[in-house]
């Protein structure tokens, strides 16, 4: 498939990063509040999510959300199923933007259990991967959180995100591992350090051409997942924002070369509905050109 080694190409070798535009059902409400759309603006889920497809249209219509500084955007899964001008919305992104479209296949978070959050079970993945070849989509995204440094917590989060990367692998796209470190933890460093060591054995048992990406929190120490950047089986490491401000993720993210960012608060903060297109489009071509410089 030409396009899948162009894509792959691009995410191994692109200046740029990856736009987080997957939102999903639980945190869309605070999203849009952030655009400037409160609760009592919409009724009902149904208008809450033409909300934030809204939102999302005017990301990826707008002049600077091209491949010259964004060379992925993460789709949460209505927004795969949905069209922009007629048209599904990752074919915009790699057809008119030239932008590599992934999927967030996750469904949310269990309970806390040994200062981790494992992801819950995904009913009928193999059918959803059907449909995201079938969208033209190149990957997924798989989103876990750990809150502290319990070694037996940070395995099993380890184990699982690589057991589901399998399945994706399995369908022909490529999985980004989201194994999210708590930045207000009080044991962040060690809880780091245990989940390079974890990630590293597994990428070990990766066979050739069982590509993966991670998506992580920017570590306390600097440089900390250059080794994994530069194992064999990975094809990029990105970062997420995870809460930090926009100037302040950039900040934390430029002093790791071997990381690219994939932001989503980051990427719409100052962005507002009642805007202008005009202001809207400067407002997000500088948050685009911040996270560009933090990632080159």
């Amino acid at each position: 498939m030409a396009d899948f080694a162009k894509m792959k190409a691009q995410m191994a070798e692109g200046k740029g990063f990856i736009a987080a535009l997957d939102q999903s059902g639980g945190s869309t409400p605070k999203a849009l509040k952030l655009y400037g759309v409160t609760e009592d603006m919409y009724d009902g889920e149904r208008a809450m999510f033409n909300e934030i497809h809204a939102m999302r249209t005017r990301i990826i219509k707008a002049p600077d959300f091209t491949s010259d500084k964004v060379i992925g955007a993460i789709l949460f899964e209505r927004t795969m199923r949905g069209t922009i001008d007629g048209k599904p919305v990752s074919q915009v992104l790699w057809e008119d933007n030239g932008i590599v479209p992934f999927l967030k296949i996750d469904k949310g978070l269990e309970d806390e259990a040994n200062g981790v959050q494992l992801m819950k079970p995904i009913p009928g993945l193999e059918d959803l991967l059907k449909d995201a070849e079938g969208f033209g989509v190149f990957g997924t995204k798989e989103r876990s959180v750990i809150h502290e440094a319990n070694a037996e917590g940070i395995a099993a989060v380890v184990a699982q995100q690589f057991e589901v990367a399998r399945t994706v692998l399995s369908c022909g796209l490529v999985p980004i591992l989201e194994p999210e470190v708590n930045i207000k933890s009080s044991t962040k460093a060690e809880a780091e350090a245990m989940l390079k060591d974890e990630i590293a054995r597994h990428l070990d048992t990766l066979e050739d051409g069982q590509d993966v990406m991670l998506k992580l929190s920017i570590p306390t120490e600097v440089g900390l997942y250059d080794r994994l950047a530069e194992h064999p089986r990975v094809i990029r490491v990105v970062a997420l924002s995870g809460g930090y401000s926009t100037d302040e993720a950039c900040e934390k993210l430029a002093k790791q070369p071997k990381m690219i960012a994939s932001f989503s608060r980051a990427l719409a903060e100052g962005l507002f509905k009642q805007q202008s297109d005009e202001e809207f489009n400067a407002a997000l071509g500088s948050n685009i050109d911040k996270i560009y410089q933090a990632s080159i």
